[in-house]
């Protein structure tokens, strides 16, 4: 069976729309509640946990009810980060974890994201599966077998006093003044604690969520404020987080921003010296910059790219016993640590490499020089595919020959919203531009139906 409701990270769309609706959230709790209760016995639990959007009332109640309606046992984590759903789901042996946020989305925007009870996103497979019963009907439970929900004070400090065992031990971070701005979401309050019992003096932005304000203007989408912050505060770092903490993008003394490619060559570097980089090997996505490729080549080491995604990158870790990797946007995958994407804990392992090495973040956030990189996002139409003409697909062949050893192209759809993604790398500016505009235009006329559908 095809995906219709998933895409590349769990559920995702506009709040109170098709299908981040109330409706769909039930019928999605109750088939995924179907799907992991394997047995009448009363001790299946999930745990769910949400960022900080209005609309995450709505869904939590929604999920609650169609779970509790196929007998599992539901409990309410509130505002969490992602990874602490990941973490909560295998430590409190949850047969599934639900995360209910849009991650760097703005707040008219939700998603339910899923974790088996090993702590990792759902497969394709899994997926499918549920999509499959959810196109049927689902079996309720009896009225003695319904399960019940509360909520749960301690996971979120549970997760906390987790997050601080991953710094090494016997360091601190006296004497270190950090910006860490929480983008107003599901990190508002575990962030700064954290920080700031490892010692740190903390300057906090984005901690006043009011439901609407999640990721406007401020966290790792738009680091403006916290680099003024860190220059105004004299601060060593910045660190900014998205709305479900998922992401980080690390910002040095001087306000300048590493994104997830330099922060990943940094650990990269750091764990091979030390014998804890597995065969050598960090995984990333497609959409990493060729000069990180390089960089690792440069030192003895291999990229292993994905598809865009971080539920990918962990897919491919494990498969080859990995431990390292991530995405560009700020998804860095410790697998030592964690079972997804963790924003707090990228920083704390960075904060870890100033104390050990006495470096200021400067010296350590860029790693090295990127390869110009463009790239371009065209609309279409639901129900088409412009990659499929052949004007497109000419346009494509005459971009690579042109790119050639110079360079990459990359052509791809967005897991989310219709859109054809066009990226390509390259030293020379003037080839760049013009590969990237010829392959717009050409995308641009097919999706607008001046081009005629391939032989």
């Amino acid at each position: 069976m095809s995906r219709k409701i998933f895409g590349t990270d769990g559920v995702r769309g506009r709040a109170n729309s098709y299908p981040m609706t109330a409706e769909m959230a039930l019928k999605l709790g109750a088939a995924a509640g179907r799907y992991f209760r394997r047995d009448r016995s009363q001790k299946h639990r999930v745990v769910i946990g949400k960022d900080t959007r209005r609309s995450g009332y709505m869904l939590e109640n929604a999920l609650t009810a169609g779970l509790t309606s196929t007998g599992m046992n539901v409990l309410l984590l509130g505002p969490v980060p992602t990874p602490a759903v990941g973490f909560l789901t295998r430590s409190m042996r949850a047969d599934l974890g639900i995360m209910i946020s849009a991650s760097h989305n703005p707040h008219h925007d939700n998603g339910i994201k899923f974790f088996g009870p090993e702590g990792f996103k759902l497969s394709d497979e899994a997926e499918e599966e549920i999509e499959a019963i959810l196109a049927c009907e689902i079996d309720p439970a009896q009225p003695g077998n319904i399960g019940k929900a509360k909520r749960i004070d301690d996971g979120l400090w549970r997760y906390a006093e987790f997050a601080k065992t991953t710094f090494p031990a016997g360091r601190r971070l006296d004497g270190l003044k950090v910006v860490v701005d929480c983008a107003h979401g599901a990190a508002y309050r575990v962030a700064p604690e954290v920080l700031w019992e490892l010692g740190a003096e903390v300057v906090s932005l984005g901690v006043e969520p009011n439901g609407l304000n999640i990721n406007e203007g401020c966290g790792s989408t738009d680091t403006a404020a916290a680099a003024a912050a860190v220059k105004v505060h004299g601060a060593d770092l910045g660190i900014c987080l998205d709305g479900d903490a998922d992401r980080v993008m690390i910002l040095d003394e001087s306000g300048t921003v590493a994104d997830g490619d330099q922060i990943m060559a940094l650990f990269a570097e750091r764990w091979a010296e030390a014998g804890r980089l597995k065969d050598g090997t960090l995984v990333a996505t497609v959409m990493s910059n060729l000069g990180l490729e390089r960089h690792l080549e440069g030192h003895g080491l291999r990229l292993e790219r994905t598809a865009v995604g971080d539920r990918y990158v962990v897919e491919a870790m494990r498969r080859g016993g990995w431990n390292l990797g991530g995405e560009q946007s700020g998804h860095i995958v410790m697998s030592d640590f964690c079972t997804t994407g963790d924003g707090l804990l990228a920083g704390l392992q960075f904060l870890a490499a100033m104390v050990e090495t006495g470096q200021p973040a400067s010296r350590l956030a860029h790693r090295f020089e990127r390869v110009p990189q463009l790239l371009r996002n065209v609309r279409y139409a639901d129900g088409t595919d412009p990659l499929t003409l052949a004007p497109v697909r000419a346009a494509i062949a005459d971009a690579e020959a042109r790119l050639a050893s110079h360079g990459r192209l990359l052509i791809r759809k967005s897991g989310t919203e219709p859109l054809i993604r066009v990226m390509a790398e390259c030293e020379d500016d003037g080839l760049l531009a013009d590969v990237v505009e010829a392959v717009v235009a050409a995308v641009t006329d097919a999706a607008s139906g001046t081009q005629p559908p391939a032989s």
